[in-house]
């Protein structure tokens, strides 16, 4: 929101077009303003702007000069009350339109105003347009409404206009606001908003602490935020309060309230009044690929999953229904279950989720990510998507419910795979493909699907070559389909294969087959029964796509980019692209999205056993990875130098024989290096072998935003503990002190600081032994930081003042001005607040000059901490502030919720209690540096704000959790918090 005023909406286009002509605007939900267009006013004196005010709150009726002398100063009035009135008027003539404000009856008013002239009339109109809305059921546009008119507030109405009339007003006013506040929250609670809304009811009870509407908001948001016990306590604080200041027991609503909790009142736990229609076009993903047009036979199986489909799209469907198809890889489950599905598609109006989960691979998709991805899908916010993978999973059902959604599974390895992701409610359904039978899969209808009949196998046959070469041939088309063992996929890459061979028969083809060393491999169970029709596909591949076919099935990753396939071919991109265009069209690649490119997880691992079979040479093998693996590299280097100009590290890593990838706009950097996050780890993960092991810890370091941004932190840790493994089994300690540098970093973030602790400290005694200047500077630097975090300031005071100077030394001035900031907090802890701002102050020059502004983020959150600790308040917030907004345009998540915590630290500090709750909520909701160790510290200041705005009961909750966390890891501050405990319990 800019810093200028508000003016009221144009509620009308000719009211819009009237504000460019000069069309007379007033607010009086803020300063008393007035507009001509969009030039602003002088509305005089304050006694002035309060005459303005009562003409205009009287919405055109006339006001005596009694009245108004009434209005302006009550009861007592000075000597020349009725010549100031005249005086007010005349100046207000002159600044309005003629005719607006007429002498009547002795009195005045204001006439003649354009519709939405007066902010309060605006908000009066979207008031009664949104109790409309809301009486339609139309909740999504009574909110949005609701939001237009609390908009128009701007501070405190009327302000600073004196006299009884404009006292009168205010109160109305800012009682009418906080209505229409409650009334919003309340149909953000029925929309499932909760988790959102904690936070600004926890702001909002604090500043109106006998307001018991909000309580019994905040007690609801609370409970189905899964925090009963601070539910319960919000009312024991209200009870205690009301008692206290107006001796009444808290109103019949909020004890039922409480008493529906404590019962765990299933009604409670869902929203009351599910989405009926958004403000906005509702989210409905349509996910489902493309069914194939010759789609032949299977029709038992369609008639049996549409029946089941069918009974979950019925009004009184008692279950969720979930069908699990299950059969040997190229039998048909995915074009079986796609081909259901849309068929079944108008059942589901509210859209149609699909996912491969890869469970044949080495690496099958992890539900939390697939949850992450669906609930984008549906419309969720990545801010309002938690971390773990039951919360995910919890907001999954209830994002679903009273909606009426398909979700297609595709390729699952287990019933443990699936569970999460199901949605759980009637009027849903599941399709669930899978090599294995789902035994397990509670209430799942079970299918077992089998290789097709002869008469169907050879419809799929004709369809796709044509009846006309079929019908010459039938014989030998009956002989390819028994070759090809009645399976489908073998079935439709042979077709393809005859089909785009104009000059072969059918009898050719059979004769091809007829070869038993291809059919044997057909012949046997599992993946083997797959392999031998994949190898008649491989086998027509012109020379130069059988090579692209084998080197890119060696990449782990889900997918891959052009540039990164081009990097693996060693061949221009445009005859990359021609390439894997040609192999698309075979069959054996498919195209994920526009210059990106996966396979089959079967089809992958028939590529792999090709390249070992047939490259003459295998060093091919390894050139190719290696190429990949330098792509990578060299491309996240290029990330790294353009988020951070001037830092060393860049002339640290292994040097690449590729150049990488160039952006054209520096803003596309980070948005590929996020893109590629799974695609990057993966490459890691396959390069750890001695050859290139440095180089895949140099891609750890290069991609280091992967860690810092929440995202995808967990893979990112995973790969790292890998890579320091790999490095110590080899025995290249220059490697392992890199890898064991970066993941005390990561264990550091995740808040379990002992490991990361033994991490650096090894990392610092290979630095010794191996004098890389990287390892040598950054793990000291990270000791700092950990021991800081372990209240080891004397030993984190060594360690950084060893990291500024082999940062000095090494000429990595943005590494030295990281240290100085890590010390400038040391020093504040340890009571020399002066000398801390000194040298945060001296790591921002350094960003300064370098241009550094997204590293700049975290000097000023450090200068942040600094001044509120010096008690320049002000000063603390501005510069927090700048961090936050830098941190948010860099989706440095954890960043953004840990610089939450310090803005509420400094609200605390400066009496605010109630800002500092709001923002301690908002930084449980994003989450922090430190994971649990940091959410307990959040806890415990979210406890003492509550405190001081008298919520005892919430407190004690708050401080309860906490200590369960800092008990569980034996943290010093489990001291401290048993102390306070005892002290609420007395008040």
């Amino acid at each position: 929101m800019d810093g200028g005023p508000r003016v009221p909406e144009q509620r009308r286009a000719g009211s819009a077009a009237g504000a460019e002509t000069g069309t007379l605007r007033f607010g009086v939900l803020g300063p008393v303003r007035a507009w001509r267009g969009e030039k602003a006013l002088g509305t005089g004196s304050p006694q002035q702007r309060a005459l303005l005010a009562a003409l205009l709150l009287r919405e055109g009726r006339t006001a005596t000069a009694a009245e108004l002398i009434d209005a302006l100063w009550g009861s007592e009035p000075p000597p020349q009350a009725l010549a100031a009135v005249r005086t007010y008027a005349s100046r207000l003539r002159k600044i309005l339109d003629p005719g607006v404000l007429v002498s009547e009856s002795g009195g005045y008013a204001v006439r003649g105003l354009g519709e939405g002239a007066l902010d309060a009339s605006v908000a009066q109109d979207l008031a009664a347009e949104a109790e409309k809305a809301r009486g339609a059921g139309d909740l999504g546009t009574a909110r949005g409404l609701l939001r237009q008119a609390l908009a128009l507030w701007d501070g405190e109405p009327l302000a600073g206009v004196p006299g009884p009339y404009a006292e009168t007003q205010r109160a109305r006013l800012e009682e009418w606001r906080l209505q229409l506040l409650e009334s919003r929250l309340d149909m953000d609670l029925e929309q499932g908003g909760h988790a959102e809304a904690v936070s600004e009811l926890t702001a909002l009870t604090a500043a109106h602490p006998l307001r018991e509407r909000l309580r019994e908001l905040l007690m609801l948001a609370l409970y189905r935020s899964g925090r009963q016990a601070e539910a319960l306590a919000v009312y024991a604080d209200t009870r205690r309060l009301l008692a206290e200041e107006l001796g009444v027991d808290p109103c019949p609503g909020l004890s039922d309230l409480q008493q529906r909790i404590l019962q765990a009142d299933p009604a409670l736990a869902e929203p009351s009044a599910p989405v009926t229609e958004q403000a906005a076009a509702p989210v409905r993903p349509a996910q489902l690929p493309a069914t194939v047009p010759d789609f032949t036979g299977r029709a038992s199986f369609v008639a049996d999953l549409s029946a089941v489909l069918s009974s979950a799209s019925e009004a009184e469907g008692r279950v969720m229904a979930v069908s699990a198809l299950a059969g040997i890889g190229g039998v048909g489950k995915t074009t079986l279950a796609v081909h259901v599905a849309h068929r079944a598609r108008s059942a589901f109006p509210d859209g149609q989720l699909y996912v491969d989960l890869q469970g044949a691979g080495p690496r099958p998709a992890e539900p939390e990510t697939v949850l992450g991805s669906f609930l984008r899908a549906l419309g969720t916010a990545d801010t309002a998507i938690p971390d773990s993978l039951e919360e995910r999973s919890a907001l999954y059902r209830s994002v679903l419910d009273g909606r009426r959604v398909l979700v297609l599974l595709d390729n699952a390895k287990d019933a443990a795979q699936v569970r999460p992701l199901l949605p759980g409610t009637e009027g849903c359904a599941a399709l669930v493909t899978s090599r294995v039978r789902m035994l397990d899969l509670a209430g799942a209808h079970l299918v077992d699907l089998d290789v097709m009949s002869p008469d169907e196998a050879l419809c799929l046959f004709t369809k796709i070559v044509g009846g006309e070469r079929v019908a010459a041939e039938r014989e030998a088309a009956l002989d390819v389909v028994a070759a090809c063992g009645f399976l489908p996929l073998a079935i439709r890459i042979a077709a393809s294969r005859l089909a785009a061979r104009r000059t072969w028969t059918v009898s050719v083809l059979a004769a091809k087959l007829a070869d038993e060393r291809r059919r044997l491999d057909e012949l046997q169970a599992g993946d083997l029964a797959v392999k031998a029709t994949f190898e008649l596909g491989y086998g027509q591949l012109e020379p130069a796509q059988a090579r692209a076919f084998r080197l890119l099935g060696l990449a782990d990753g889900p997918d891959i980019s052009l540039a990164a396939a081009a990097a693996v071919l060693d061949l221009p991109p445009e005859d990359t692209e021609e390439l894997l265009e040609s192999l698309v069209d075979t069959s054996l690649l498919e195209s994920a999205a526009p210059n990106r490119y996966r396979f089959h997880d079967l089809v992958r691992l028939y590529a792999r056993a090709c390249a070992e079979r047939d490259e003459d040479r295998p060093s091919e093998r390894e050139a190719a990875m290696s190429r990949l693996l330098d792509f990578y590299l060299a491309t996240a280097a290029r990330v790294y130098a353009i988020e951070r100009p001037g830092d060393r590290t860049v002339d640290h890593l292994q040097v690449t024989e590729r150049s990488g990838q160039v952006f054209s706009d520096d803003g596309k950097a980070l948005d590929w290096l996020h893109a590629e996050a799974a695609c990057i780890l993966a490459c890691v993960q396959q390069s750890l072998a001695a050859p290139t092991l440095r180089k895949a810890v140099d891609l750890l370091l290069a991609s280091k935003d992967l860690a810092e941004s929440g995202a995808s932190a967990l893979r990112y840790g995973t790969a790292t503990q890998a890579a320091r493994d790999a490095a110590a089994t080899l025995g290249d300690a220059y490697a392992e002190g890199r890898a064991r540098t970066t993941l005390a970093q990561v264990l550091s973030h995740a808040g379990r600081f002992e490991e990361a602790g033994t991490e650096a400290a090894q990392a610092i005694e290979l630095a010794r032994s191996t004098g890389d200047p990287w390892t040598s500077g950054n793990a000291h630097n990270e000791q700092g930081i950990i021991a800081n975090c372990l209240n080891q300031r004397a030993v984190s005071e060594v360690h950084l003042l060893e990291a500024i100077k082999a940062f000095r030394a090494d000429g990595n001035r943005p590494g030295e001005a990281s240290a100085l900031c890590n010390l400038s907090r040391v020093l504040v802890s340890l009571g020399r607040v002066p000398t801390a701002i000194d040298l945060v102050r001296k790591g921002i020059a350094i960003y300064d000059e370098l241009g550094l502004t997204f590293r700049l983020a975290n000097a000023r959150y450090a200068l942040g901490i600094a001044l509120g600790h010096g008690g320049r308040h002000d000063e603390a917030l501005d510069e927090l502030n700048g961090a936050l907004a830098t941190f948010t345009v860099n989706r440095q998540r954890l960043w953004e919720g840990t610089t939450h915590f310090r803005i509420a630290q400094v609200h605390l500090a400066a009496g605010r209690p109630a800002q500092a709750a709001q923002h301690a909520e908002q930084a449980l909701t994003t989450g922090c540096i430190g994971g649990e160790w940091m959410r307990a510290h959040i806890l415990t200041l979210l406890g003492r704000s509550l405190r001081s705005l008298g919520q005892t009961d919430r407190a004690k909750a708050c401080w309860h959790e906490a200590l369960a966390i800092y008990e569980s890891s034996g943290s010093p501050e489990a001291d401290e918090l048993r102390r306070l405990l005892p002290s609420v319990a007395l008040l």
